[in-house]
């Protein structure tokens, strides 16, 4: 029988230092406001679009253009984080967010606008990848998927929140759109300032290093011996520029990322079209009012924040691989029943109650976890970052042509998007079955316990 994890088939898991909880927690927030960036720019988009009179191409690119400058973002923040420092960069993207919300919030036309989304969905997308190699690099590797598993915790929580204010304030105009995204704001200066009080040590990892410097001794010993002085600084010089681009493309790292990446993308395509497309299609062609449809929402997200919980619960033990065959069969009956009923309020209604069911186990929180056990511990930004950038990059363009795929037909919308998580499913089921079950050692990866307590 394939094994599906390392970790021991009981719940006796190891306990994991509170302070590593909160290097989580912390590197979550990234999650958190990535989800919170896009979901407030579709809860406020007709807002925006009658108070600085936008054009109905630009109203419908806002969404293309945050999704897409994430995309760009975890491409280019992942490899800068392996190169130059995980914390240098955890830090400064943050804080980047944090200035791209101000402007969000305070703009004063759509072009104003327009900036401040690209700065902050560029910043959000490098923060991506570079906190999730954070928390691998800090974890134990008995609770490494915990770990990891928690952001998706604080990524739903985002959702949560925004729907919930979105809500709450949507009678309030302009107002209730600015006080939104002021909330991320606020929040990513808060993370900001917590980040920058963790004990961190900077990148590269351990084993990073340990490889330079066996290729650096046995140049040595062939060569020519330098005062271990020089040894030293050299070792250090070419562990500061970061793994080789090579690396990425070498078997260990190239199938993982393909099979990871096709997994997400055609997970993702559904996910996101619901998250940004959600209340429009419940309002367009459901027949629900703004009210109700973001009620909906609303009402059917506990259920997914609470299961996701769960998941963090199980992640380092084989009830995690176990569940996902079981939830990705009901993910995949939920998208039909939307698509046999064309987008009906009463299918819609079953749809919502089995997807925030079943996304926990089969949704982002298994690729984040697969990732950082299969990929490379010395290229984990890298890696990720380019999965994540290919990925969010299809999911703009999916965004860009739903609004007029939905006008032509529904039908043909919800069947693309039920083939895409139907295969998503036989992607999961390959990482499974074949790349975790032929790398038993995949949890127990070398990992960078570089976070001290603060």
């Amino acid at each position: 029988m394939a094994r599906t994890s390392t970790a021991p088939d009981h719940p006796d898991q190891p306990p994991i230092p509170a302070h590593l909880w909160r290097v989580a927690a912390l590197s979550g927030m990234a999650s958190y406001l990535d989800a919170a960036l896009i979901v407030s720019i579709s809860v406020n988009l007709a807002i925006y679009r009658d108070s600085y009179d936008m054009g109905v191409w630009m109203a419908g690119a806002i969404s293309a253009i945050v999704t897409g400058c994430i995309a760009v973002g975890s491409l280019v923040g992942g490899r800068l984080a392996d190169m130059f420092g995980r914390r240098r960069v955890y830090n400064l993207d943050i804080l980047c967010f944090a200035l791209g919300a101000v402007v969000i919030t305070l703009a004063p036309n759509d072009l104003v606008l327009l900036v401040g989304v690209l700065l902050a969905g560029l910043a959000a997308g490098a923060d991506l990848p570079t906190s999730l190699a954070v928390v691998s690099d800090a974890a134990p590797a008995h609770g490494r998927a915990r770990l990891v598993s928690f952001t998706q915790v604080m990524w739903v929580l985002g959702i949560v929140v925004v729907i919930f204010l979105g809500y709450v304030l949507s009678d309030t105009g302009m107002t209730g759109a600015r006080i939104i995204t002021g909330h991320l704001a606020v929040a990513a200066l808060v993370t900001w300032q917590l980040r920058a009080r963790l004990k961190l040590d900077d990148e590269p990892s351990d084993q990073a290093v340990e490889s330079v410097a066996a290729v650096k001794t046995v140049e040595a010993t062939a060569v020519v011996v330098v005062e271990e002085e020089e040894e030293e600084e050299e070792v250090a010089s070419a562990a500061s520029r970061g793994p080789a681009l090579k690396n990425v493309w070498n078997r260990a790292a190239l199938l993982p990322m393909a099979a990871t990446f096709v997994y997400y993308v055609t997970w993702g395509i559904g996910a996101n079209t619901f998250g940004q497309f959600g209340t429009y299609l419940l309002v367009t062609v459901s027949g629900a009012s703004q009210r109700l449809a973001t009620g909906i929402n609303l009402a059917f997200l506990p259920i997914a924040l609470v299961l996701t919980f769960v998941f963090v619960r199980i992640a380092d033990t084989p009830w995690r691989d176990r569940l996902f065959y079981a939830f990705t069969v009901v993910q995949v009956v939920a998208f039909c029943i939307a698509s046999l009923t064309a987008g009906a309020l009463v299918g819609m209604l079953v749809f919502f109650v089995l997807y925030q069911i079943s996304n926990p186990f089969a949704g982002e929180a298994s690729y984040k976890v697969w990732s950082q056990l299969l990929l490379p511990a010395d290229t984990r930004g890298t890696t990720q970052g380019l999965t994540y950038a290919l990925s969010r990059g299809v999911f703009a363009g999916v965004a860009f042509v739903t609004p007029a795929l939905m006008e032509y037909s529904v039908s043909l919308l919800l069947w693309s998007i039920t083939l895409c998580m139907a295969a998503s499913g036989v992607a999961g089921v390959y990482v499974v079955r074949v790349l975790i079950a032929r790398s038993p050692d995949a949890a127990d990866a070398p990992a960078n316990a570089g976070v001290a307590r603060a």
